[in-house]
């Protein structure tokens, strides 16, 4: 990467993300190294000489909008931009392939996120050779690994990450594991991210300890299946419970440190403990159930069952009373039935998520699911499914928030709230919502998230973005709380 030199004057880039937290850092990742190497970037896709996609095949919606961003580009491209570089990076990427170029043969670039190190060569090789530049994985094994010395090209990538003193965000991901075993028979992440891979312990630790003197407050670990993470390094052998105790004990002035996503079947008892024992842990857990129905989840190949997700959830609360929970929920898996859907009814009654993210289910070719079952719940009854999970989360999570009125909470101000109240005279008519320009930054309309993930907005001073303050709240919704500072 360092032999790679841009001479010429600066090419901006544009880059837009798809999907989840893995593909935000990414992004990050891929935007550093460009930028170390002459790059300039841009949020204005018309002023890009380089547009770069990083996308998401989880679901099929989101690769309808890749596709749609596709088409658009192929017009800017052959009408008013010939020297446009067009990429596409990511799990698209390396699930379509081929069909990708058939389809959009105005694709410069197509990078696997297992191949993202190679980047930069390649944008170099399409803008000066004008062809078309490759580089994927083909992941198709099972198998679990560790890396004992940097020698992965994406691990070389995490390692290299830059630290700026000048940082603006106070809250960072940091990758510890990639990758999936798991093999879901719904899922396309093993084809797309490959195997497990593991970070060892200190190349973490001092990539948080990093993050923390350029002011970082809040960290939050990822993987595919998180609490899968284990490092053997000769005969030690650290787990995800030791992981975690390490990166709060050894990074005091951390202030937060949380992760994401758990995988139920992994979860054990060690890291709960940990959890509970450290004050600076987010008590709270992202852990998919993606139904309640023991049929649905042994279709699923998920290996568990209700009653072990079930017993987690108690196991956690037993520990931690005041834990938040989100969840992930399939509707409309091949063969669902009433019942099955009421089983998922019951669950979420009986888990009480903070939130949960209810998805249709849409057949990902490749999959096992795709291959052995017919998608044969119709999407009207998909649609209504999918609406009363909504409606029955949306009434808990309401509950949740209300029964938080009057306490006073501690958050990390993330930033600027599109949106603010106007608050009438005696005798005026109350007008709602109303845009508001974070460029007037004296009074401001504020949002901030605590321990337990929750949003709050409220208002105050512009200087206190990044900041740890203490709200107290006073108006709750179905999807996050009001306050007001606390002296």
């Amino acid at each position: 990467m360092s032999a790679i030199e841009i001479k010429e004057s600066p090419k901006q880039v544009f880059i837009d993300t798809y999907g989840c937290q893995m593909n935000i850092l990414d992004s990050e990742l891929v935007q550093e190294q460009l930028q170390a190497l002459g790059y300039q970037f841009t949020s204005i896709a018309a002023d890009a000489d380089v547009v770069l996609l990083n996308t998401c095949s989880v679901r099929q919606l989101a690769e309808q909008k890749v596709w749609s961003q596709l088409g658009r580009l192929a017009i800017e491209k052959r009408e008013n931009n010939n020297d446009l570089v067009v990429g596409v990076l990511g799990c698209m990427a390396e699930r379509e392939g081929a069909e990708l170029v058939k389809r959009m043969p105005h694709i410069d670039v197509l990078c696997g996120p297992s191949e993202l190190d190679k980047l930069p060569g390649l944008l170099q090789n399409a803008m000066q050779n004008r062809q078309r530049q490759v580089a994927l994985s083909g992941h198709t094994s099972r198998r679990s690994a560790t890396l004992e010395k940097a020698e992965d090209g994406v691990e070389a990538l995490d390692l290299s990450r830059s630290f700026s003193a000048t940082r603006s965000s106070k809250q960072a991901y940091v990758r510890i594991t990639r990758g999936c075993n798991k093999f879901c028979t719904y899922c396309v992440v093993p084809y797309t991210r490959g195997p497990e891979v593991h970070r060892p312990p200190l190349a973490i630790v001092q990539e948080v300890r990093s993050l923390v003197e350029q002011g970082v407050l809040e960290v939050t670990l990822l993987g595919q299946t998180v609490n899968h993470y284990v490092f053997q390094d000769g005969g030690k052998t650290t787990s995800f419970a030791d992981l975690l105790a390490m990166i709060h004990d050894q990074v005091p002035d951390l202030q937060r440190l949380r992760f994401l996503t758990s995988y139920p079947r992994d979860f054990d008892d060690a890291t709960l403990d940990v959890m509970a024992a450290s004050p600076r842990m987010c008590k709270y857990l992202h852990i998919p159930a993606q139904s309640g129905s023991n049929e649905m989840l042994r279709k699923m190949n998920r290996g568990y069952t209700v009653e072990t997700y079930f017993g987690l959830i108690e196991r956690a609360r037993m520990r931690m009373p005041d834990i938040r929970f989100a969840g992930d929920i399939i509707v409309g898996f091949p063969g669902e039935t009433d019942a099955d859907h009421e089983a998922t009814r019951l669950l979420i009654q009986k888990v009480r998520y903070k939130s949960c993210y209810i998805f249709k289910y849409s057949p990902r070719s490749g999959t096992v699911a795709d291959r052995r079952f017919v998608d044969d719940v119709p999407d009207d009854v998909k649609k209504a499914r999918n609406r009363d999970l909504l409606d029955l989360q949306n009434g808990i999570a309401l509950e949740i928030h209300s029964a938080m009125i009057g306490q006073e909470i501690d958050v990390i101000v993330e930033g600027f709230s599109p949106l603010r109240v106007h608050r009438p005279q005696p005798g005026e008519v109350q007008l709602g919502w109303e845009k508001r320009s974070a460029e007037s930054t004296s009074h401001v309309r504020l949002m901030g998230r605590t321990q337990g993930d929750e949003i709050i907005a409220f208002e105050g001073s512009g200087d206190l973005v990044g900041k740890l303050v203490t709200v107290k709240v006073t108006e709750a919704t179905q999807l996050s709380m009001r306050g007001q500072m606390v002296p």
